[in-house]
């Protein structure tokens, strides 16, 4: 019985959490309110408060749950790809940033979330100053990746290495908000790579396709 017990407060996290997401995107953070979580949960309110302190508890927590291919790559993965050498290692991750956006709906319900959906005000701020720093991390291993490619390849920039690094992720990012601003209305690894190997190749990359 007990087990059972458990199993059924998590499940009903679980929905919350599910709930939470869908009130999020659709209204707002600010908007949203714990009775309109509960009944799209189908609970009550106090399960709400049986789980979480209040609604930036909820909100803190649905994140929690959520690895963003971006926060992947700036505190996880190495931008190494593998066996992969040059620009290949900066396209490869690219893409998989792109193809993760692109094929998991939970990952870019939260995305467009954290992008439209929050004023970052307040308590809210430190999920701006996140953001941020994976932003910064992302760029830094970019540019680390791209002295790499230079180093491989023989390759002398255009200009300085840090720009370049600088510019492919102002690249990178406006893609995915053009994107996610047509409600996906093109091909997000299409598109998007074909832009970033036009971008590469200015700089005097070569890849194998």
């Amino acid at each position: 019985m007990a087990r059972r017990t458990k199993e059924d407060a998590c499940a009903t996290r679980s929905n919350l959490l599910d709930a939470a997401e869908l009130v999020f995107h659709e209204q707002g953070v600010a908007r949203a309110s714990l009775n309109e979580i509960a009944q799209r949960a189908g609970a009550t309110r106090g399960a709400v408060y049986w789980h979480f302190k209040d609604k930036l508890d909820i909100f803190y927590s649905m994140l929690d749950r959520v690895k963003l291919p971006l926060e992947q790559v700036a505190y996880g993965a190495s931008l190494d790809g593998g066996s992969l050498e040059g620009a290949e290692r900066v396209r490869h991750v690219i893409a998989s940033v792109f193809s993760a956006l692109e094929q998991d709906e939970r990952t870019r319900r939260v995305f467009e979330i954290l992008l439209y959906k929050v004023e970052y005000v307040g308590e809210l701020q430190s999920i701006q100053e996140r953001n941020s720093l994976a932003m910064v991390e992302f760029g830094a291993k970019l540019e680390a990746a791209l002295v790499h490619a230079q180093t491989s390849q023989g390759v002398v920039a255009p200009v300085a290495v840090h720009e370049a690094a600088l510019v492919l992720r102002c690249l990178f990012d406006g893609v995915i908000q053009a994107w996610l601003l047509s409600r996906r209305g093109f091909d997000l690894v299409g598109v998007g790579m074909r832009a970033v190997d036009v971008y590469l190749g200015g700089l005097g990359f070569r890849w194998q396709e």
